[in-house]
């Protein structure tokens, strides 16, 4: 393996990984955790579901509205409090983003009553950071917090009784002004198109793990016990006049199925992809969907998902991990350029499958995590679809539509400017809407 291959699949290890529900909920339990944690090294432990403390979480505006509405596992509740709860009740810091992996029914019930009880509050707080949780924890006349910055498990300070007790991993601000996370490793499409054609299989076979994860959330969601029920619902006998039986109506059931469950609580985790569960389902379950119905090696699939994956990280890079444009968006881009790899298509048709992604859905609003994003979901997998086919007939949206530019880098960075900059005024307004219903 070579050093920039090694250093490529460090970067799918740090982006792609397993979470327990959804993640800005999840970064708010793990650090009430790791508060929690941080006061039970100095004060003793035995006390979590048994002592009188008071919980505060401090977050952004993006976790607060990503936060809201989504459900939160085995508890059949949604939103932030019941997640800092649960945190403190039975969380443990070092499964990161799976921090609620020992979930019990006497942690849910105890958690229940605490936020009953009022003894948990939730307030926004005064930073310019998309990505930010500070976690409160207040016990017999002592209290230590945790704070988790730019990344949902990336814990940059802790402290006990106003002590700074460790800092690690923040970046200076100009250092954050200066770049998106991902940008520093200078990928480029041409560049993460021939890494997955050409690295070595074993170097990257980890990556099936999101098959197995996903395709269990999908099959979670078809049985239509969760959420609006979107893919179940595509998939019934019922609705074959409508949707047909082909692989579109295959590939939207399968993907708005695990999205169904992701969103509505269940238990089951979820291969990640730039910290968000749902963009991890969206990159992945097409592609997978395409490898069940037609047949593919297992390495033709992990070379596809490692492309889709690269893409969507690579995109997201520019837009930062949260923003006013719906994760689906970048999500299903990488999805086409996996389903444009696994029908032949070549580095100018997996461009054209970017284009016609970017020229025809920018612009859906991230208006919240929610069980309603299932069909954003499935709108994603339809356009991905129809792009990747557009590309491989040689069809591709021009350079004088929009924000289309012949330079597929210049073109990615155009959709980031309107996600990070140019929506902002919109990512305001639709907290504002939020938390003023």
């Amino acid at each position: 393996m070579t050093a920039r291959e090694s250093e490529i699949i460090g970067l799918i290890r740090k982006e792609v990984k397993p979470a327990l529900g959804c993640t800005e909920p999840i970064a708010v339990a793990l650090a009430v955790a790791k508060a929690v944690e941080e006061l039970e090294k100095n004060y003793g432990s035995g006390w979590r579901m048994c002592g009188n403390y008071k919980l505060k979480a401090e977050v952004s505006g993006n976790i607060l509205k990503n936060g809201m509405g989504v459900g939160i596992p085995g508890t059949g509740m949604v939103g932030l409090h019941i997640a800092s709860a649960l945190g403190a009740a039975c969380g443990k810091s070092c499964y990161g983003l799976e921090v609620l992996n020992d979930l019990s029914d006497a942690a849910v019930e105890y958690s229940k009553k605490m936020v009953d009880d009022g003894l948990v509050s939730v307030d926004i707080a005064d930073t310019d950071l998309k990505l930010y949780v500070k976690a409160t924890v207040e016990y017999d006349g002592h209290s230590a917090y945790a704070i988790i910055e730019n990344d949902h498990d990336n814990i940059v300070e802790t402290g006990y009784d106003g002590n700074v007790v460790i800092t690690a991993g923040r970046k200076t601000h100009s250092e954050d002004l200066e770049q998106k996370s991902t940008l520093d490793y200078a990928l480029t499409v041409q560049e993460i198109l021939e890494f997955a054609s050409t690295v070595a299989y074993e170097d990257i076979e980890f990556i099936l793990e999101s098959r197995t994860l996903n395709m269990a959330l999908a099959a979670e969601g078809m049985s239509g016990k969760y959420g609006l029920r979107v893919g179940y619902a595509i998939s019934l006998d019922s609705n074959r006049e409508v949707f047909g039986e082909d692989f579109l109506s295959y590939a939207m059931a399968l993907t708005a199925a695990a999205s169904d469950a992701r969103m509505a609580g269940c238990t089951l985790a979820a291969m990640s992809n730039s910290g968000s569960g749902n963009q991890g389902i969206t990159v992945t379950m097409p592609v997978i969907a395409y490898s069940i119905r037609y047949g593919t090696t297992d390495e033709q699939l992990a070379r596809a998902l490692v492309l889709s994956h690269l893409i969507a990280i690579h995109i997201k890079g520019y837009l930062g991990k949260l923003s006013a444009l719906c994760g689906c968006v970048i999500a299903s881009t990488g999805a086409a350029c996996g389903l444009v790899y696994l029908r032949g298509g070549d580095y100018s048709q997996i461009c054209a499958a970017i284009k016609n992604m970017i020229g025809n859905i920018t612009g859906m609003v991230c208006d919240g995590a929610k069980v309603g994003c299932a069909m954003k979901v499935a709108s994603g997998v339809s356009s991905a679809l129809q792009s990747a086919v557009l590309a491989r007939e040689g069809i591709c949206i021009s350079a004088h539509d929009g924000i289309i530019e012949n330079d597929i880098e210049k073109t990615i960075q155009n959709l980031g400017r309107i996600g990070s900059v140019g929506m902002q005024n919109t990512d305001n307004m639709i907290l504002d809407i939020m938390v003023c219903k």
